[in-house]
């Protein structure tokens, strides 16, 4: 059987030295995953969130950025 997606991460994660992100942090990283592909494309959200991890910005400040570009927490999918 493969890895959850947690046991998944965790071996990533200690493969690239860093710790693995905790079940807040991962729980960020999938609403701004979630902006992006419903204010564009579902490969906006990996691509989002490498952008956003390249930038510096912190999770929050990432996802408020994004929803500010898709019309808002509120705005419907396009």
């Amino acid at each position: 059987m493969p890895p959850s997606a947690e046991q998944w991460i965790e071996a990533f994660a200690a493969a690239l030295g860093r710790p693995a992100p905790t079940a807040e942090e991962r729980e960020a990283v999938l609403k701004l995953a979630s902006v992006a592909a419903h204010a564009s494309e579902r490969r906006a959200a990996p691509i989002a969130c490498w952008l956003a991890a390249a930038s510096g910005l912190s999770l929050d400040e990432a996802i408020v950025l994004a929803q500010e570009l898709s019309g808002g927490p509120d705005a419907p999918a396009p």
